[in-house]
Formats: C-alpha cells, sequence, structure tokens
C-alpha cells in the first residue's frame, strides 16, 4: 500500500513550508537541492521539523491545504505535538466576533 505524506520545512529565513508528496525522502532531497521551484529555492537550507502519513492522497492534500491555511502559531502547536492548544488557536479573536461581543 502507497503511503502519502504531509511535511513542514523550517526554511533558512524561520519560515515554514508545508507540502505534501508520496516520496518524502526524495522530496526533502529536493528541496534541499534546490531543484523545486517555488518557495523554498532560495529559502535553502531546509530543516523537516514536521511529517505525518496518510493512506488516501486526498487526505494528505487536504491535510495540507488545511495546515497551509494555519496561522504560525498553529503549525508551532501541531509541530510541537501541543495538539491541546489547536483548537484554542483556531478561536476568533476580532473584537467584533459574536463570542468577544459584550452587551451594554
Amino acid at each position: 500500500m502507497k503511503t502519502y505524506w504531509v511535511y513542514i520545512l523550517k526554511c533558512s529565513d524561520g519560515s515554514y513550508y508545508t507540502g505534501s508528496t508520496s516520496d518524502i525522502e526524495k522530496r526533502i532531497s529536493e528541496h534541499q537541492q534546490g531543484t523545486i521551484k517555488g518557495y523554498t529555492k532560495n529559502k535553502r537550507p531546509v530543516k523537516l521539523i514536521f511529517s505525518d502519513y496518510f493512506e488516501d492522497v486526498y487526505d494528505a492534500i487536504s491535510a495540507e491545504r488545511q495546515i497551509k491555511g494555519w496561522t504560525r502559531a498553529k503549525k508551532e502547536a501541531l509541530i510541537n505535538d501541543k495538539f491541546n492548544l489547536l483548537h484554542k488557536l483556531a478561536e476568533c479573536k476580532n473584537d467584533s466576533h459574536s463570542k468577544n461581543y459584550i452587551r451594554k
């Protein structure tokens, strides 16, 4: 059975890159060598700081898209295995949000 990976790289400028692949070793090597055009090409070296595998390619792609939309704080909670913080970090903090509304 084939496995698919979602991964997060830490780039030389401190930023994070999230991707997915069916061959994680090859993909990390491609990022390191700069053979992949795009975000990481000029931000090398990169370091693999998170990975998780899926048995379904669609689940891996869905997870990648979800993580790409997260804040840096949520990504760091995932990277540091602080899953209990993910829900709290997902809460809206805007003053206009209904849970933050104070009746006068």
